[in-house]
């Protein structure tokens, strides 16, 4: 079952176009990747999901019927990259206010908040200021001010900014653990090894426009070159053949691209014929910046993404 599906969305900024003619599905209890460069399109997509803008055309279709900001938003969980919380209010007090503005009732509130602080080993946070915290202390409490309402779609924009690995490891498990008690998690992020680790499926957006759609396995093989790793021991410059090409040798290791349309077979039947032993022999698949950095190529955005 689809937890919520984008039909052709469009929004434009004057003459700008955010997002044009955008459309999606995301399972639910699925962790979904949005993904592209600054300016794609991706917070406009975010903002329209949460009601906070309308589309100018097309539907937006949750848990099974048209998307209703004003009932639906007690149902989603969003954590945005700006973070919004109170810096002169108490931590405790803030926590207790944003939950009730959820719809839990306090007491409700007051033990998830507490099972919350316990797990995340925030008991003596309560009345400190979000001013004093570090940046770190403050994702930690928007996290769990993100997702204490238990919601059925949880949005996390950059969610790991600022955490030593600890911490964004904690956050991790939490997610992997809420989609598999039934919530839909989309995340947001320039990071394309934490998107790889933690994601099911994703949704490249660039310009305003979806350029990439599928599981992050169907992508990678999608975008595959026929570029094998090998174990084993030689000399490079002793390979000559038509079958593959040596990008890169290493002690024990090489790595070579098919050629014309040589087959796997082709190459252990050359080493073999050489009586030069192999000890593994693995498909390498492109990263998934990589193919990020292949789609957007060119744009002064996908250069700036390849800085991160």
């Amino acid at each position: 079952m689809n937890i919520l599906e984008l039909q052709n969305l469009k929004k434009y900024f004057s003459t700008q176009k955010a997002v044009d003619d955008i459309s999606f599905n995301i399972e639910q209890g699925s962790i979904f990747g949005l993904l592209g460069p600054n300016g794609a399109g991706k917070t406009t997509l975010l903002r329209m999901i949460t009601g906070i803008f309308y589309p100018d055309e097309g539907n937006i279709i949750f848990n099974g019927r048209k998307f209703d900001p004003i009932n639906d938003i007690r149902y989603i969980g969003y954590m945005p990259e700006e973070r919004g919380l109170y810096k002169k209010m108490k931590i405790g007090e803030q926590a207790l206010y944003l939950a009730q503005l959820k719809g839990m009732s306090k007491s409700e509130a007051m033990h998830k908040i507490k099972e919350w602080f316990v797990r995340f080993e925030m008991e003596s946070w309560w009345n400190k200021k979000v001013e004093d915290l570090s940046k770190g202390m403050s994702q930690k409490l928007q996290f769990v001010i993100t997702v204490l309402h238990e919601p059925k779609l949880i949005i996390l924009d950059e969610p790991f900014s600022g955490l030593d690995p600890v911490n964004a490891n904690l956050i991790k498990e939490e997610i992997f653990n809420l989609a598999q008690k039934g919530s839909t998690v989309i995340f947001s992020t320039h990071r394309m090894e934490q998107v790889e680790e933690i994601c099911d499926h994703i949704v490249l957006v660039n310009k305003g426009q979806k350029i990439l759609d599928g599981t992050i396995t169907d992508i990678k093989n999608q975008f595959k070159e026929n570029i094998f790793q090998l174990g084993a021991q030689t000399n490079a410059h002793n390979l000559m053949t038509y079958i593959f090409e040596v990008i890169k040798h290493q002690p024990e290791k090489l790595l070579i691209k098919l050629q014309h349309d040589s087959t796997t077979n082709d190459v252990l039947k050359f080493f073999i014929d050489q009586n030069i032993a192999i000890n593994s022999f693995n498909e390498v698949l492109p990263s998934l910046n990589d193919i990020f950095i292949k789609l957007v190529e060119g744009t002064p955005e996908a250069r700036q993404f390849q800085k991160v």
